[in-house]
């Protein structure tokens, strides 16, 4: 599956494609919103592709897409996570139509409130957060009235004046719509929509004191940009009731729809902001980008193509439905595309010397190597060695079972791209491990068939010791060893993988030592991999991060 193939259609796109049809709509305009309190994941992603994808498919009716930032809390915002995200959202392939900061309207979110208080419609509320809770009710029980639920207009109007004016402390009093007490939908008891908060914002300074809530302030966003269809997860849907009534009650200029469909959640990993964030601030992860995280950076970081993020997102498709992905399937897309798109090259990454006895010492042996075994346009490259080379470990085995067919004493393997080696000898060390393999090289095989009474069934990578280059590899694994870390018991913490990272010293062919930051290519038999976009530097220090395997080696293991 790629970018190419068709569309899939969903109950979202149905919608749309209707209201257009009947002139509902003479065109659409959808947004993403995400709050600036942290980096984004995979499951914005989803968001991501979906509200800029129906934004791209009906270009031909005008359709526009709104980035948004949700910015109505800076005790939680931070620029860093601004800049991140505009970074995010372009990496993935996608431009917004406008940029806009929910912190510009904040003018309006006031106005949309006096005239609330007007029409007996909010009232300034002076209790405690507590007693608020007390009050509220649950389920079975209605909501108790404010002592202040009836205070009059023109007081409600003084107080929320001088509450803007900063007249009061943090947490005196809030301002709360008056809906229903009785209403079986929580969200719907007299909600919070002011709170007072002296927090510095990255947009607007130290103009404000108070604060919309998000229930509040997120559709009186949507109307002022006109926007058509605001599409969100399912956990908004008890919250939509409250998103029409302050549509429906405030002086807005649009009346958008709310539409929400199930968030993403992905086996072994978790998708919780609160969570990501628990595991950079203690330092169980290196940051926001580290590649085991389903940050977008860190899949960045790990070597993922945006293409193939893009594709995975279509795949799974958007429903009514909540549910775990497995995190194969994601997989499956980056090893799909890398497969396609990605050079091969060799890297050792347990290295194993071992000795052409019949090479000289001055004496350099040429092979040649395919770019890519179905990508015949990209045509071969030419490399050499000398007497000394290094190949995988567990490419010799002192005493090898049945059907293992590379090295062995007596054995003949063949150098990939280049001529068959035969073991004469090895060497151990007092711990008795092998420390060398002595070999006889046939020259003048490379490309040609076996000699006659010689038994060659396999192909392994090499580096050359003389002009190798020594890098550092870093294998990720999954970062938890359940499949929904949300559900121990403990915590989710202790679920974590403790060899979810493996840092390898390898021998590596001089091309990866000069390969640019953040360029992939599959090592030979091994997996996919990345130079890390951060510590590689070309031609000084090779760091290589695994983006994937070659199969899917974890639930082979795990049988």
């Amino acid at each position: 599956m790629s970018d190419a193939d068709e569309t899939k259609s969903d109950f979202i796109r149905d919608i749309i494609a209707n209201d257009l049809a009947t002139g509902k709509h003479q065109s659409i305009i959808t947004r993403f919103p995400p709050e600036p309190n942290g980096y984004l994941h995979i499951g914005h992603a989803k968001s991501i592709c979906l509200n800029f994808g129906i934004a791209l498919e009906n270009r031909g009716v005008g359709a526009k897409c709104h980035l948004r930032f949700d910015d109505t809390n800076p005790s939680k915002e931070e620029v860093e996570y601004v800049e991140s995200i505009r970074e995010d959202v372009k990496w993935l392939g996608f431009e917004w139509d406008a940029l806009h900061f929910a912190s510009d309207y904040f003018e309006f979110y006031f106005d949309c409130a006096i005239s609330l208080i007007e029409k007996g419609l909010a009232y300034v509320d002076e209790q405690t957060h507590e007693q608020m809770r007390e009050t509220r009710g649950n389920l079975n029980v209605p909501g108790t009235p404010s002592p202040w639920r009836e205070r009059p207009t023109s007081e409600n109007l003084d107080l929320f004046r001088r509450m803007r004016a900063g007249e009061f402390p943090d947490g005196a009093m809030v301002l709360r719509a008056k809906i229903d007490l009785a209403s079986s939908n929580m969200n719907l008891r007299d909600p919070v929509v002011y709170r007072i908060m002296r927090a510095h914002h990255h947009n607007t300074g130290d103009a404000w004191c108070i604060y919309p809530m998000y229930d509040y302030a997120h559709p009186l966003e949507d109307a002022l940009e006109h926007i058509t269809h605001s599409l969100c997860t399912l956990e908004f849907e008890n919250h939509r009731p409250l998103y029409d009534w302050v549509i429906e009650n405030c002086p807005v200029p649009a009346k958008p729809r709310q539409i929400e469909f199930a968030r993403l959640n992905l086996t072994y990993t978790v998708m919780s902001k609160r969570k990501l964030l628990q595991l950079v601030k203690e330092g169980l992860v290196s940051g926001w980008d580290d590649p085991r995280i389903p940050t977008i950076s860190g899949l960045r970081r790990r070597g993922y193509p945006a293409e193939a993020i893009r594709n995975f997102c279509k795949r799974i498709g958007i429903t009514k439905f909540n549910g775990t992905t497995s995190v194969d399937l994601l997989e499956f897309e980056v090893r799909s595309y890398l497969n396609r798109e990605a050079p091969r090259r060799m890297a050792v990454l347990h290295p194993l010397k071992v000795v052409l006895e019949n090479v000289a010492a001055d004496e350099r042996v040429d092979a040649e190597v395919q770019e890519h075994p179905e990508r015949t346009e990209w045509g071969t490259r030419r490399l050499s060695h000398g007497r000394e080379i290094w190949i995988e470990q567990d490419d010799f085995l002192e005493d090898p079972p049945k059907k293992f067919y590379r090295l062995g004493p007596g054995r003949h393997v063949r150098l990939r791209g280049g001529d068959i080696m035969k073991c004469l000898s090895f060497g151990k060390n007092a711990d008795g491990h092998v420390t060398e393999v002595r070999c006889e090289l046939l020259k003048g095989t490379a490309g040609a068939n076996a000699p006659e009474g010689v038994e060659c069934r396999a192909a392994i990578h090499w580096v050359d010791a003389a002009t190798g280059h020594d890098a550092e590899v870093r294998l990720y694994d999954r970062l938890f060893l359940v499949e929904n870390p949300d559900d121990q018991e403990e915590g989710f913490l202790s679920a974590l993988n403790p060899d979810s990272l493996s840092i390898l010293k390898a021998k590596i062919e001089p091309d990866l030592a000069t390969m640019e930051a953040g360029a992939f290519c599959q090592f030979e038999r091994t997996g996919y991999f990345v130079a890390d976009a951060k510590d590689h530097l070309p031609g000084q220090k090779a760091v290589f991060n695994r983006s994937v395997g070659l199969k899917d080696s974890w639930a082979k293991a795990v049988k």
